[in-house]
């Protein structure tokens, strides 16, 4: 049983568990399947939009597809949402990456 199926099964165990959610989302991306990856971290943030680290790899994510607006934009959002939870290392990352999309 590989990563993903070993994920998949926990999550059927503990469907609300934003980490393990996590956790999968990034095994997609290690997969190269972005499509479920990008799913995957969307419905992290529709049901924990304080989960602050999928923003980030949401937002990196957008930028390999070349969607910058959708990066800058997903960057921005985990920044109020880091500001908001005082987490300093989350939003000093997700301001970087949201100003090397900027130009800055």
């Amino acid at each position: 049983m590989d990563r993903i199926e070993k994920l998949v099964k926990f999550l059927n165990e503990n469907p609300n568990d934003s980490f393990l959610k996590h956790a999968l989302a990034l095994e997609y991306v290690k997969a190269g399947n972005d499509a479920q990856a990008e799913e995957a971290f969307k419905e992290i943030l529709k049901d924990r939009e304080d989960y602050v680290g999928s923003y980030y790899h949401l937002g990196k994510l957008y930028e390999r597809r070349g969607e910058e607006q959708r990066a800058i934009d997903i960057y921005a959002k985990g920044m109020e949402m880091a500001k908001a939870a005082d987490d300093n290392h989350s939003f000093n990352e997700l301001r970087s990456a949201w100003e090397d999309m900027n130009g800055m």
